[in-house]
């Protein structure tokens, strides 16, 4: 039986707030006029307007005797009911009010129709869905709007468990129907042990990718060979939605050999097939990964090479120099043309000659400029043979009609054996650049010829970038699929566009739109020049250069830190897991973690296990260093399997929902900021080497990954993504508004200088965010004028020539408004655009559209964060409190150095969100001490002022210990004191001008 916490079935809440009990159960007037036509007496009133308040609450009607105490004396109250008035009817009104009340909400209470509507509803979900609890609340979500009164929650719970099976078995069945017995058997020995090892070839396809070495890029290439070698799998899978897909090779992932074994043949078929399926898919991904890393190193090395070689080269370019200098004055000296000419010789003569001269130039002029192209030869040999299995393993295409890159590829593959150093040039280079065809082409015999390893590091170089901007696409590939085929097409998008761009207040066709961005830039680029000369911290300097003065730091208010000392001696000092386990019991989010097949845990002590796996891999102590600290309660083993079995990110995000919806309805955080505001920001994580995401990151330094979050202005954490060091920020900018679904809604989200990327502008505004990032090398940006004719009194230097390109916008109008409606359809997410569109791309459309889009609003952007000193304030408060939380972060994950030993993405990106999850906790346990602290002072009579209250940081960890024996009574955790503020403050007139401090 599904657990009915774990769904979002209508039931009262223990100890309902003053707040819900006004927001719910404060009847209207037409809840009045309605209860005065159908009830005489005043108990009758009474009870009819309980039964009217309780039905719109939970639509449907429980036994009475289960209403809250609370509830009917909110309601005798607001009535004005005298104290002592009970709501006591017969049985047989209690029956004719349910009718009355049925027929006025015009209700379909027939229990057999609600029951088939139930169970349609559960059958479509169940095809994409797994947990009965889902089934439940998508049930749930159709009978409401079916205006259906909802069945007994065991109604829907028999009812939700009957259609999964019935479902789960026919896909079962339909798989199992389409393995022949060979490959029956093929699978089967999958999960026997090899001769020379423990492990199974089923251990060995859930390995995760390694560092992108060169063994380890052959040793994917074989991998994905062998998976090839079973033919196409998703002939197994065909019918089976893609999510039913990935959630059974979730569950398969999660499982050992033994523990498949003990399943039907057809379920254990059927999860293996999913297996091969998603490994086939996601090793292609990390083969072009490895590739794309290897031909990263390659251009590095090329490039120091060509450094390397100019330091050498240092003194014949000074002494070449030197030479010149000597002409030039023996020229210079001379009167007769006759004695120049002499002199010149001389000089010549006497430093070794023309051709040894002329010699040295060339060797000078060969290494000129940025030129590093011909030096990836001398690297190249040793990658060739793993390359070109890459490109003869992947079938690799052009996403557009220029099939140039692709010819090439087929041109190198089929000489992949010749001898010879020249091949005869038959190719459009259009696909590369000046650079790269300077080096391949050459002249012999009065024809052109390709250099052959030329022409091989350029078609490699040229497919890197090319899968990079989406231009080349690999079939079967999920990360480098053809971003067009993930698109909504563009006859579903059309209906929607109208309602869309009025949800934005911006016109609906491309003309209207490029007039309404011309007249924006246009009015606050005169706006910003008329107001410049009133301007005293905007400096442009006689070389037109500008330069805004510094911030001037905001001093705390005069009692904020005797307020936190009087705060702290509030808080009793307790240990981290008892925060979470308080938590826990405050806001219900361990309804969301249990076993990935849907069931109840079978432990009797389940729910103490999740919690303390939370506190393992949220504090980065892992399961083994965990279970010593635990002296015998639970192993590591039972540790791991909480962590394999019972959690997946998708669960942490859940619970991390709750979290964030129960501290946004406490009062004290809405005066720490403001909700409409988000910051992003990446943090580095140490990662073992052997790792495929582990990388050196240019700008944290050190070896790892990046934990990239987006943390509430209010100071609690929206979301959480694990990327690659090698991966720009700026992509990731604006998912974690897209996949936030709490409660707390951004439209402004600030970053750091990551966030100046134009795509990332562009993309923005037409999904109705605010992007507003601190900049600190603003003024090497670009200014883009409305058009040419366009002079500026006072502002004109920032602009130079550049100009936007609106026909461009107004051409990709189409595309434009195609992509942001897939994203908000939930078909892609921006991180899947912005990783194509943060290539430069001279066949990608859409980042060419995307970047004159930009243009646009970056420069509006920057025009009114020069002129607006209060509008760079919040950005820096915002951006501050960014860091704050990272520190935080870094305190919570105190264990092992910090260093992190997963290999699997997927273990990886659990582990960020733990941390995450944990750190809630943490802000959440303080926000509810310091308002239960603050009620305790202000009835103390402490004078309690808005700014120091406002002032205040849920950082605070000097009450919090970490470390020791974690021998811990759960039921003996004192519950959490809940209450929300109990006196008022008037909000501060500007939350933004509030200077907040970190915690201990």
């Amino acid at each position: 039986m599904a657990s009915i916490e774990r769904t979002v079935y209508p039931r009262f809440t223990r100890a309902p707030s003053v707040k819900e009990l006004r927001e719910i159960y404060t009847p209207t007037p037409t809840d009045v006029a309605f209860v005065a036509t159908k009830a005489r007496g005043p108990a009758q009133k009474f009870a009819l307007m309980i039964l009217l308040k309780v039905y719109q609450r939970l639509h449907y009607f429980p036994d009475p005797q289960s209403i809250p105490g609370a509830l009917i004396s909110h309601i005798r109250a607001v009535m004005n009911l005298p104290n002592d008035l009970v709501p006591d009817i017969s049985p047989a009104t209690l029956y004719r009010y349910y009718g009355v009340l049925r027929e006025h909400l015009e209700l379909n209470s027939q229990g057999k129709h609600a029951r088939h509507v139930a169970a349609q509803a559960m059958h479509a979900a169940a095809q994409v869905m797994e947990n009965p609890a889902d089934l439940i609340n998508a049930a749930i979500e159709t009978l409401l709007v079916a205006h259906c009164e909802l069945p007994a929650f065991s109604t829907l719970d028999r009812i939700a468990w009957r259609i999964r099976r019935l479902v789960n078995r026919g896909i079962y069945q339909r798989v199992f129907a389409r393995i022949a017995e060979a490959e029956q058997q093929a699978l089967s020995r999958l999960l026997e042990p090899d001769e020379s090892s423990p492990f199974t070839t089923f251990d060995r396809i859930k390995d995760a990718p390694k560092s992108a070495t060169l063994t380890h890029l052959d040793e994917w290439l074989n991998r994905l060979s062998w998976l090839q070698s079973w033919g196409t799998t998703e002939r197994f899978v065909e019918g089976v939605r893609s999510s039913k897909i990935t959630r059974l090779a979730q569950e398969a992932r999660s499982l050992y050999p033994s523990d498949l074994l003990d399943f039907s043949a057809p379920r254990r078929l059927t999860l293996l097939a999913c297996l091969l399926s998603q490994a086939t898919v996601s090793t292609k991904d990390e083969i072009i990964q490895m590739f794309l890393k290897r031909m990263s190193k390659l251009t590095e090395k090329a490039k120091q090479e060509l450094l390397r070689l100019r330091e050498e080269e240092r003194a014949i370019t000074e002494h070449l120099i030197e030479v010149f200098a000597d002409v030039v004055q023996a020229s210079t000296d001379a009167q007769d043309p006759t004695d120049r000419g002499m002199h010149i010789r001389e000089v010549l003569d006497r430093e070794g000659g023309e051709m040894s001269l002329l010699e040295q130039c060339e060797q000078v002029s060969a290494h000129h400029g940025d030129r590093y192209q011909p030096f990836l030869k001398k690297f190249y040999g040793s990658h060739r043979k793993a390359l070109f299995r890459v490109i003869k393993t992947l079938d690799l295409r052009s996403t557009t009609s220029d099939q140039t890159l692709v010819d090439a590829m087929n041109f190198i593959m089929a000489n992949e054996h010749n001898p010879k150093q020249y091949l005869e040039a038959t190719l459009d280079l259009s696909f590369t650049n000046k650079k790269w065809q300077r080096t391949i082409l050459v002249r012999r015999k009065g024809k052109s010829w390709y250099r052959r390893q030329h022409l091989e590091t350029c078609v490699f170089s040229s497919l890197a970038d090319e899968l990079k901007s989406g231009d080349i696409c690999v079939i079967g590939s999920e990360q480098f699929a053809d971003y067009r085929d993930q698109l909504l097409p563009w006859e579903m998008c059309e209906p929607k566009v109208a309602a869309y761009c009025q949800q934005l207040s911006l016109p609906a066709t491309a003309e209207g739109l490029v007039e309404h961005l011309r007249t924006w830039l246009t009015e606050v680029a005169a706006e910003v020049d008329r107001t410049r000369p009133a301007n005293q911290e905007l400096m442009i300097n006689e070389k037109g250069e500008p330069s805004l003065k510094r911030l001037k730091a905001k001093a705390q208010p005069a009692g904020l830190l005797e307020l936190e000392e009087a705060l702290h001696a509030k808080i009793p000092e307790r240990h981290l897991l008892d925060v979470v386990v308080r938590i826990e019991r405050l806001t219900g989010f361990g309804r969301h973690l249990g076993p990935l097949s849907g069931n109840e845990p079978k432990a009797d002590d389940a729910w103490e296990r999740q919690i303390l796996a939370i506190f393992a891999y949220g504090t980065n102590l892992g399961p083994h260093q965990m279970a010593r600290h635990l002296r015998g309660t639970l192993n590591a083993d039972q540790i791991a399997h909480i962590n394999r079995r019972h959690i997946t990110a998708e669960k942490l995000d859940a619970a991390l929902r709750d979290v964030k919806n129960c501290f946004n309805r406490y009062t004290l955080p809405h005066y720490w900021g403001d909700e409409k505001r988000a910051a992003s920001d990446g943090t580095q994580y140490e990662l073992a080497e052997e790792n495929l995401l582990a990388e050196k990151h240019i700008r944290y330094g050190g070896f790892g990954g990046i934990a990239y979050h987006h943390v509430s202005d209010m100071y609690i954490l929206l979301f959480s993504h694990f990327i690659g060091c090698g991966v720009h920020e700026a992509i990731y900018l604006l998912d974690g508004l897209i996949r936030n679904r709490s409660d707390i809604k951004p439209s402004v989200i600030h970053a750091d200088t990551h966030g100046q990327n134009l795509p990332v502008f562009g993309l923005s505004f037409l999904l109705g965010i605010e992007l507003m990032p601190r900049i600190r090398n603003w003024k090497d940006l670009r200014f883009y004028r409305p058009s040419k004719e366009v002079v500026y009194e006072h502002i004109d230097s920032l602009f130079h020539d550049n100009v936007i390109d609106w026909n461009l916008i107004e051409t990709h109008w189409q595309d434009l408004l195609q992509v942001v409606i897939s994203i908000q359809e939930g078909r892609v997410l921006p991180s899947m655009l912005l990783r194509k569109l943060g290539t430069s791309s001279r066949k990608n459309r859409l980042y060419q559209a995307f970047y004159a889009l930009g243009c646009v609003v970056r420069t509006v952007f920057l025009l009114t964060m020069i002129s607006d000193v209060k509008l760079r304030e919040v950005i820096h408060r915002a951006t501050n409190k960014m860091e704050q939380y990272n520190a935080l972060e870094d305190w919570v994950r105190f264990a092992r150095g910090g260093v992190m030993y997963e290999h699997a993405f997927d273990e990886q990106e659990k582990q960020v969100k733990y941390t995450g999850l944990l750190t809630n906790c943490v802000i959440l346990d303080n926000t509810v001490e310091i308002s239960a602290a603050l009620n305790a002072l202000a009835q103390e009579g402490y004078l309690l002022s808005i700014d120091e209250v406002a002032a205040l940081s849920p950082y605070q960890t000097r009450h919090i210990k970490r470390f020791g024996n974690y021998e811990i009574d759960f039921e003996a955790v004192p519950t959490l004191n809940a209450d929300d503020l109990t006196f008022t403050l008037e909000p501060p007139s500007d939350p933004s001008a509030i200077e907040t401090v970190q915690g201990d």
